[in-house]
């Protein structure tokens, strides 16, 4: 039989004390595996947040981004402006041209049917043309799933983005249906198709 002093408080005690170390001593290595994880990630967050971006990207959807975007523009008068599907040709001219921005620099690319594409149609052309950083510009609403998809389809070429939100007196998008777009993005980066065409059947919006 066990005698009292086995049961004392001093004995469970230092029980205790023994099974904190061995769990400590467990859960040490992976602490330690964790550290170059969170170094990358510092790093590259102080980079992006200091890195001057090559371009703009306006993601269509409603006119007043353009609209904000032409007034954005005028800060950076050497960066070129790419307008994913956004409004008709002639009306996204006028308004960069009414705000003075000089209608070289404008890229109007209307091959996206949604947000996913929005990224996936231009990727390639930014990696050729030696784009590393683009600040992305869409409403506040839409901000998040446009970053989760942009840091993914973008981020497979190496490209960092510098969100730029427009305001609205919208709600934020369902975190759910940023997840399932990112989820899309995965999967382009995988097979190189997007289920555009299936999400439209679904939901029929972007």
């Amino acid at each position: 039989m066990r005698s009292r002093s086995e049961f004392s408080p001093q004995s469970r005690s230092v029980s205790a004390r023994r099974v904190t170390k061995r769990s400590r001593r467990r859960s040490f290595p992976w602490a330690w595996a964790a550290v170059p994880l969170v170094l990358w990630f510092g790093v590259r967050t102080i980079r992006i947040h200091f890195e001057q971006p090559d371009a703009i990207l306006v993601l269509g959807g409603a006119a007043e981004r353009e609209q904000f975007t032409a007034e954005f523009a005028k800060q950076y008068p050497d960066l070129p402006i790419w307008v994913s599907s956004g409004t008709p040709r002639d009306y996204s001219e006028w308004v960069f041209s009414e705000a003075g921005v000089d209608l070289n620099r404008l890229n109007l690319d209307y091959r996206a049917v949604d947000t996913v594409t929005n990224f996936t149609t231009l990727v390639d052309r930014f990696q050729q043309q030696g784009i590393r950083s683009v600040y992305v510009v869409t409403s506040d609403y839409h901000m998040r799933r446009a970053q989760m998809i942009g840091e993914i389809v973008l981020g497979s070429r190496g490209i960092h983005l510098k969100p730029v939100s427009v305001p609205s007196t919208q709600a934020p998008e369902p975190l759910l249906k940023a997840l399932r777009d990112g989820g899309r993005a995965f999967v382009w980066i995988a097979t190189g198709h997007t289920g555009s065409s299936l999400t439209h059947l679904k939901d029929g919006k972007n």
